[in-house]
């Protein structure tokens, strides 16, 4: 089986990560590939559960996990105490997507895009690894960027990053399709 390719995208809170990846999954679901997420809730503690719903009511209850049918569409929740980054990948894997789209999880080492807000945020070009593409949210900064930094720089409100990402997805997609690794 081939292992779905990885890809993040990262910045601080309110960088356009969300805006980013919902750009992403429509634009690589309108070519067929097909597109699984993970996102890292960070704004602290558990993601709230669905208590009116049966199913969240089991999880509150105790169940270590639930899961929920209806007309090919299931909803899983499930309790542990901490989730490696690769579990989630893992668990992911299993719907066979052909990409990997991470929201967050900024210091983990997979190839990634990385939305800076401002200068405030250029130490995550010093601190982060496998940096692809920048996409920069101020337009004097995307210039200045532009002239110095080794990888592609796009000012966030323009497509082109994001044209950008979409390229560089399909041809390594394309690369583990042929050779059947990731």
């Amino acid at each position: 089986m081939v292992k779905p390719l990885v890809f993040q995208v990262s910045g601080f809170q309110n960088s356009g990560k969300t805006t980013l990846i919902l750009d992403l999954i429509k634009r690589l679901s309108y070519m067929n590939i097909k597109t699984a997420t993970i996102k890292h809730h960070g704004h602290g503690g558990q993601p709230d559960l669905p208590l009116k719903k049966d199913s969240g009511r089991h999880v509150a209850a105790g169940a270590a996990a639930s899961l929920v049918e209806g007309e090919g569409r299931i909803l899983l929740q499930a309790e542990k105490d901490d989730w490696t980054l690769e579990e989630k990948i893992s668990l992911m894997s299993f719907f066979k997507p052909d990409l990997i789209l991470i929201e967050g999880y900024k210091y983990e080492n997979y190839p990634k895009a990385v939305l800076i807000r401002g200068e405030e945020d250029l130490k995550l070009l010093e601190e982060l690894q496998q940096i692809e593409v920048v996409l920069c949210r101020d337009s004097d900064l995307t210039e200045k960027l532009q002239s110095w930094q080794e990888q592609p720089v796009f000012f966030a409100d323009d497509e082109q990053g994001c044209m950008w990402i979409v390229e560089y997805l399909k041809g390594k997609w394309k690369d583990c399709e042929q050779n059947d690794f990731s």
